[in-house]
């Protein structure tokens, strides 16, 4: 785990020059060795926890005693003060729990002041430089339908881009488009054959799908039609002016179906680039491969670069057919020298499934013995293959099916309740609702992994989703919106002390460790899992800190820190690419003038059980 930095929570004074004198070590290094302690819903727990193993790494005795005797040994050489209120041991661990007061001031007060910010000024992310970032994802196929293969890449690419972005880098987010290649003589020779003019204009991308199966089947039984096709990608290649035109009306019609559906996703890019851009500095790549003796003929008349050097077939990379045209690998690395001249980037991210790990590694490696030092910046991030993501109406999984489906069953969903119409936009908020179920499900497990589609999961009743997630922000949010402009302006501490509010305010303490992990390895799942966490604690705690009904001093109070979880939570489903849902309507239907009955809702430990039926009841308050 991320250490965590206890400076900025005050802790830097008497207890912090004691371990400093005790262990002989500058207070910098004691940082790195302490982090914040797991919540638990057993017991309650220490606020920070010092591992003496950690410590010991940077020792040079290398006898390296018996770690529990040493913690044990160090906690009694410390002393509580006003700051920390009371001092055990774990397993390898001392463990501080601070003055309760005191935590709750300076958590809830450093969750307002930053706002967005929180958890992102953390010592953790200190002098860290900032950088040049280029990200490239998505990068569907012009001329076909999205297809829910890119969905992964562009949810996946979107969130590192938000990520880093947050970190106060300076991100290019680049959709290189699939714009060029044999596919396009397919294409391009179908249309000729099977092709209207007035299917194009009105359903570019489905025309365009149906030409392209057909053309391949007729390619298949017919030479004459594989011929034309790969002489049209060669007049394409040789700049012919008529197959460029028709090439040049596909990729429009395309981008503007795409960027419709970027929209519904909240997705934006900085460049759309793509293959075709490329075609004559591929050229230019493979001169100089030439010129530093890399590029190999072989008897097929293709041409090739050997990276084993002793001829190992497995580890050749083909650049150029023997017609001379290029490659997507040449392409790629032409691309790449490209972005580096333009942009001089301190970091280049791939987002792709994990099938193309190969063909990045040689590019990387071709980069390499070309000279280009900078290749080490580039870095892949694959990811695996969905399976089982299909609609009612059968197997073709396009992606804006997929999303009309999340959008409809949502609203069916809603269908039975009287007040749903009252809704300004209940379209909108089923398809915020759906996407976060969506997103929720890709990012629980490690990216990497492929895992199977259940629509019966995105919208389980039981368990952690996405659909959890948006009805607690609206929760909270309702609750801002009811009871908010009187309390907010100040908050008594001594007012926060039950368990349910100590276990929040401890799990606050975590969410720069979170987005430390995060941004080393790049995995969503560790904010995924933070945020589920942070609603049950919020669900449990809505149980039973009332606000209404309550003194003025507890109800401000208790809303201070309703309002902070909310803060983070919206804080967190932004960089997952999730918009927090707002509910209003015409008719005010987020008031509370009376309780929102959640007790069929939630288990005995605040275990979330029907958020359907829980957003259903929110709806249904009425002015």
């Amino acid at each position: 785990m991320a250490s965590r930095p206890i400076t900025s929570w005050q802790i830097d004074g008497e207890a912090m020059e004691t371990l400093s004198r005790v262990l002989d070590l500058p207070p910098e290094n004691l940082i790195k060795s302490i982090s914040a302690v797991p919540i638990s819903r057993k017991e309650e727990v220490a606020d920070f926890q010092l591992s003496v193993d950690s410590l010991l790494e940077n020792n040079n005795d290398h006898s390296r005693p018996d770690i529990q005797i040493q913690a044990m040994r160090l906690a009694e050489k410390l002393k509580c003060d006003t700051v920390v209120s009371e001092i055990s041991t774990g397993q390898g661990t001392v463990n501080f729990k601070i003055n309760r007061e005191l935590l709750t001031k300076t958590v809830l007060q450093q969750v307002i002041e930053d706002g967005s910010k929180y958890g992102l000024k953390s010592e953790l992310f200190s002098g860290l430089p900032k950088k040049r970032i280029v990200v490239e994802f998505s990068s569907p196929n012009v001329a076909k339908k999205f297809h829910v293969g890119h969905l992964r890449s562009t949810i996946i690419g979107n969130f590192i881009a938000n990520l880093k972005e947050a970190l106060g880098h300076q991100v290019t987010r680049i959709n290189y488009l699939g714009d060029w290649g044999m596919q396009f003589g397919l294409l391009g020779t179908g249309f000729q054959l099977f092709g209207y003019e007035e299917k194009l204009q009105s359903s570019p991308l489905q025309h365009l799908f149906e030409v392209y199966v057909q053309v391949n089947k007729e390619a298949a039984d017919d030479k004459n039609v594989a011929k034309s096709a790969h002489e049209f990608f060669q007049r394409l290649e040789l700049g012919d002016m008529q197959a460029l035109a028709l090439w040049q009306k596909f990729r429009d019609l395309s981008i503007d179906e795409y960027m419709r559906i970027y929209q519904r996703l909240g997705v934006h890019f900085d460049e759309y680039s793509g293959e075709s851009f490329y075609r004559e500095k591929s050229q230019e790549v493979l001169k100089l491969l030439d010129s530093k003796g890399l590029l190999q003929k072989t008897l097929k008349g293709t041409a090739v670069v050997d990276l084993s050097g002793n001829g190992d077939p497995s580890s050749v990379c083909t650049v150029m057919r023997s017609d001379g045209t290029s490659l997507y690998a040449t392409r790629d690395l032409a691309a790449a020298i490209d972005r580096m001249e333009k942009y001089n980037f301190d970091k280049m991210i791939y987002v792709t499934d994990k099938g193309q790990k190969k063909h990045f590694q040689q590019v990387f490696q071709i980069l390499q013995i070309m000279g280009y030092d900078w290749a080490e910046r580039c870095q892949h991030v694959p990811f695996g293959v969905v399976q089982g993501m299909k609609t009612r109406r059968g197997d073709v999984t396009f992606l804006e099916d997929v999303l009309n489906e999340i959008r409809l069953r949502m609203l069916q969903n809603m269908a039975s309740i009287k007040t749903t119409k009252e809704l300004e936009n209940p379209e909108e908020t089923a398809e915020q609702v759906g996407l976060a179920a969506l997103i929720i499900q890709d990012f629980r497990g490690f990216l990497l992994s492929d895992y199977q589609f259940s629509w019966d999961r995105v919208f389980q009743s039981r368990g952690d989703t996405g659909v959890f997630l948006q009805y607690t922000h609206a929760r909270l949010h309702s609750l801002e919106e009811t009871f908010g402009c009187g309390y907010l302006n100040d908050f008594n501490t001594a007012c926060l002390q039950e368990p349910q509010s100590v276990s929040i305010l401890q799990h606050l303490l975590r969410f720069d460790e979170v987005l430390y992990r995060s941004s080393q390895d790049l995995q969503p799942r560790h904010i995924v899992s933070y945020l589920l966490t942070l609603s049950h604690l919020a669900a449990v705690a809505h149980r039973t800190l009332h606000v209404r009904n309550s003194p003025p001093e507890v109800a401000g109070a208790r809303l201070h820190l309703f309002r902070a979880v909310r803060s983070v939570l919206a804080n967190g489903m932004k960089l997952l690419g999730i918009t927090p849902l707002h509910l209003t309507s015409r008719r005010q239907l987020m008031s509370q003038q009376s309780p929102i009955d959640t007790s069929e809702c939630f288990s005995p430990k605040g275990k979330c059980l029907n958020s359907l039926k829980l957003f259903q009841n929110i709806l249904l308050k009425e002015n």
